[in-house]
C-alpha cells in the first residue's frame, strides 16, 4: 500500500462527503438567512426562532436527496471493497 494509494482514497472521501454534505448545508444557510433578514425586519430578536425553520429545511432536504445520497455512498462502498484485494495482493 503506497503513500500515493492511501492520498487518493482519503481524496476521494473528502470529495464525497463535501458532495453529500453541501445540499443539506446549503438549504439551512438559505433558510437560516431568510429567517435573520425577517427578524432584522421585524425587529424580533428571539435566538431560538432560526433552529426550527432550519430543522425542518434539513429534514426536507434529507428527505428528497437521500435516495441520491445513499445511492453515492453505495457506489463509493462498492468501489472501496473492489479496491481491497489491491492493498493485500501486492
Amino acid at each position: 500500500m503506497s503513500p500515493d494509494f492511501v492520498i487518493s482514497i482519503g481524496q476521494k472521501t473528502t470529495f464525497l462527503v463535501l458532495y453529500l454534505t453541501m445540499p443539506v448545508l446549503l438549504a439551512a444557510f438559505v433558510v437560516g438567512l431568510v429567517v435573520s433578514i425577517l427578524q432584522a425586519a421585524t425587529q424580533i430578536q428571539e435566538m431560538t426562532l432560526a433552529f426550527i425553520p432550519k430543522i425542518i429545511a434539513v429534514i426536507i432536504t434529507l428527505f428528497i436527496l437521500g435516495g441520491w445520497m445513499l445511492e453515492k455512498l453505495i457506489y463509493f462502498t462498492k468501489e472501496i471493497f473492489n479496491l481491497i484485494p489491491q492493498l493485500f495482493g501486492s
